[in-house]
Formats: C-alpha cells, structure tokens, sequence
C-alpha cells in the first residue's frame, strides 16, 4: 500500500484521508502516477486565502474563479463580494473550500486514471 505523505508531503489532514482511501488498491507505480498528475492540479489554501484577500483590493470573486466556481465568481465580481460579507465569509472558509476543490480534482484523476485502464 502507498503512503500518500511520501508523494504529497503538504496535504491536510482531511485531505490525506480522502488521499488514502483512493490509492489504497492501487501499486505503487500507480499511487505514483496519481501522485504526479494530482499535484498538478490541487491548490494550497494559503493561495486560496492571498486571493480572498485581494477582493478587499477591488477585485472580488478572483478565489472563486481559481477554484472552478464561475458563477459565484461573477457573483462576487458584479456585487463588490456581496458588499464584503461573501468575501469576509470566504476568508474564514478558505481552507473548506480548497478541500472540497482538492477532493474533487482528486476524483477525477483517479476516474480518468480507471478511464484510461492504469488502475
């Protein structure tokens, strides 16, 4: 069985459980590869955090773009972060919102890896 500390050493907690779950039937070779094309994609929630940040700065809604929800990045663009408050409430989620973004890139490299027979 892979560990996932040993190809991603930052993850979260919450994220490391998520992490093993999913590479738990796959080889090492495998766990690897997941790995590889994984961390491509995942985000910190310290650059999710910067971003929120720089919608106090005028340009709401950039962490919600970053993390694939479009339409509340509109949202939050057209309404100035829905007067701050989305912004404010986003500061305090951040790290929620990176793990729910992670989990999700998760998934789908494991499916694409189950899609193109490498598991």
């Amino acid at each position: 069985m892979a560990n996932v500390l040993h190809y991603i050493p930052d993850a979260d907690p919450e994220e490391i459980g998520y992490l093993n779950m999913l590479i738990s039937p796959m080889t090492e070779e495998q766990a690897q590869q997941f790995a590889m094309m994984y961390r491509h994609r995942r985000k910190e929630s310290s650059m999710i955090l910067i971003l929120a940040l720089v919608g106090f700065l005028g340009f709401a809604g950039i962490h919600r773009f970053v993390v694939g929800n479009i339409a509340i990045g509109v949202l939050y663009m057209l309404t100035g972060g829905i007067c701050g408050i989305g912004t404010i409430i986003d500061l305090v989620n951040h790290r929620k919102i990176t793990s729910e973004f992670n989990q999700k890139q998760a998934y789908e490299v494991a499916t694409t890896m189950r899609m193109l027979g490498q598991l």
